[in-house]
């Protein structure tokens, strides 16, 4: 890829660089590491001067969720004060305890620098060292109650993207510290370097919406009892189909009053909402493979396309229209 942007290093003089100081460990998601690592090297060749350097709490090379080895470049203690101290996240936690030395090494790391972040579960090592202590906060949907409880003064929004407080930075799931990284890049150089980065990483500068277009509301085991298997199974083998409260009820044989009272204890929610979090899993699909907002509005079985919009509106806090603009997978132009 040929970037036709001027070297502005030719020709000045440069000030010392902003270190980048990325705390990572055995088990690390390698993609919360290299993704913000890419966006400040893009950076970079846009006229910043980012200094990326990993760190692990040992001064010892680790291997990432995916076993390939990474070189680190130190311990907490032997590398230079950073600008910026960032701990990446791993698919270890929350289910491990949060070891001792990691601890430590974020501490350590945190007080020699001017700001500090977390990508998807790095909040937890984050908190486990106290530095969530009474701010606002994020990690990935799916764990974001498990932080809350383990950190009770710490406000956790699960629903956002990335959330700044203070000179603290927490971002939600992996791609998430993309979009951290490019919040960071902003306030250091602007929003037109930063635009100019994402559009060359062919990323969104910020995305509309919160983690809850990503998560999938039908998550979780099969419904345990069999009427509700049943109806799961109708409703997703046909989303388009007739399934009102009375026909659902019909089906299996069942009153409209019981078969509410069983999607009530059993899966929190009403027939009537499981079968539009059916249809909006749908139309988001459609949109993403390109079809009209009318279109995935039929063809996911909604009445019609206002209530689709409500849904969606309910749910992403946006329309049809712009999930499609952010996020549809079809083939476009790009300029």
């Amino acid at each position: 890829m040929n970037h036709s942007h001027p070297d502005m290093s030719a020709g000045t003089p440069r000030s010392s660089p902003h270190r980048v100081a990325i705390l990572v460990y055995d088990g690390v998601k390698l993609l919360d590491v290299a993704g913000p690592a890419d966006v400040f090297a893009e950076a970079n060749r846009l006229g910043a001067r980012y200094q990326v350097v990993l760190v692990s709490p040992t001064g010892a090379d680790v291997t990432s969720s995916i076993g390939i080895r990474m070189a680190v470049d130190g311990d907490a203690s032997s590398v230079p004060t950073a600008g910026t101290f960032l701990v990446a996240g791993g698919d270890v936690f929350p289910r491990t305890a949060i070891d001792g030395g990691l601890v430590d090494a974020a501490r350590t790391l945190a007080a020699r620098a001017v700001r500090v972040g977390s990508i998807c579960t790095g909040a937890f090592v984050l908190g486990a060292a106290g530095l969530l202590d009474g701010k606002r906060a994020t990690t990935h949907w799916k764990v974001a109650h498990e932080l809350a409880s383990r950190h009770p003064t710490t406000t956790v929004e699960p629903d956002s993207i990335y959330v700044r407080d203070g000179t603290t930075y927490t971002s939600a799931g992996v791609s998430a510290g993309i979009d951290l990284a490019l919040a960071l890049v902003e306030d250091d150089h602007g929003p037109e370097l930063t635009r100019s980065a994402a559009r060359h990483l062919v990323v969104y500068l910020q995305r509309s919406g919160g983690q809850s277009q990503f998560s999938i509301p039908l998550q979780g085991p099969p419904p345990k009892t069999p009427a509700l298997r049943t109806i799961v199974d109708l409703v997703t083998a046909d989303p388009s189909g007739d399934h009102s409260l009375a026909e659902l009820a019909r089906h299996l044989n069942l009153s409209a009053r019981h078969l509410t009272r069983l999607f009530r204890d059993e899966l929190a929610t009403t027939p009537t909402r499981y079968v539009e979090l059916i249809r909006f899993d749908l139309a988001k699909a459609l949109l993403d493979q390109g079809h009209t907002a009318t279109q995935a509005a039929a063809r996911a079985g909604f009445p019609g396309y206002e209530s689709m919009r409500r849904v969606f509106a309910r749910e992403l806090a946006i329309s049809p229209a712009a999930y499609q603009r952010s996020f549809s997978t079809a083939n476009r132009e790009t300029s």
